[in-house]
């Protein structure tokens, strides 16, 4: 797996961007930024065990290189499941693409290049959004929750994760510090983290966990509840 060495000279020439050299590197990133990752996966496949339906459809919206799904088809290969991950990005997409090759995994997965806030969402029986929301304008994002609870049968899921804020500021920089730390611990220079942060500023808006609990509410998800926490990272399920 290529190593994210994307700031190691502390040098931002733009803000971020999913682009080839991010996709190169995307899977090394996921695994040394986003605390817990692999068992947030690990906890929807769970969840979805007991849940669904043979035969079910499930979404990932901004499925970058399809990890998720991957994860997913593998510890469920049983339920005779289909997978649909949709991407904007045409790099995420090709290296999303080889993976479901590699794994013997494209016959049940499907990856389609398509606008996120836009494209329609037939048969869906679950939508992931894993780290995906907080990409999306804030303005945009009510709309966006709502197209996805319109979607959704009576009994849908929605699966949200998301880096969070606190609106108590003492304990957003503390949080914000042991995330740091974390990072660190994962390899990280102190040079590498300040610079991906300038590079996200304009990029990432986090929500704080009751921002996007209103964002459920509204939309009309009859139950939610929020499955993992992690200073400043939080996972969500919401039923329809």
């Amino acid at each position: 797996m290529p190593r994210d060495e994307l700031y190691r000279t502390g040098t931002v020439r733009e803000d971020f961007r999913f682009n080839e050299e991010v996709a190169e590197v995307f899977d090394d990133m996921l695994d040394r930024s986003i605390p817990f990752y692999g068992a947030v996966i690990d906890a929807m496949g769970e969840f979805l065990r007991l849940r669904l339906n043979p035969g079910a459809t499930v979404y990932d919206l901004g499925c970058a290189t399809g990890t998720t799904l991957l994860s997913l088809a593998r510890r469920l290969p049983d339920l005779g499941l289909s997978f649909v991950g949709i991407d904007n990005a045409p790099a995420m997409l090709a290296k999303a693409r080889r993976k479901a090759e590699m794994f013997s995994k494209a016959d049940v997965i499907e990856f389609r290049q398509a606008d996120i806030t836009t494209c329609d969402l037939p048969g869906a029986d679950v939508v992931l959004c894993n780290y995906t929301l907080q990409f999306i304008r804030p303005l945009l994002r009510q709309e966006f929750v709502q197209r996805i609870h319109d979607a959704l049968p009576d009994g849908g899921i929605l699966v949200l994760s998301e880096k969070v804020i606190s609106h108590a500021p003492d304990l957003n920089r503390q949080f914000i510090e042991i995330y740091h730390g974390f990072k660190r611990r994962q390899g990280y220079s102190e040079l590498e983290i300040a610079a991906k942060r300038e590079a996200l500023e304009n990029v990432l808006v986090p929500f704080s966990v009751d921002e996007n609990s209103a964002l459920l509410r509204r939309a009309g998800f009859a139950s939610q509840e929020v499955f993992f926490r992690w200073f400043n990272f939080a996972s969500f399920i919401a039923i329809r």
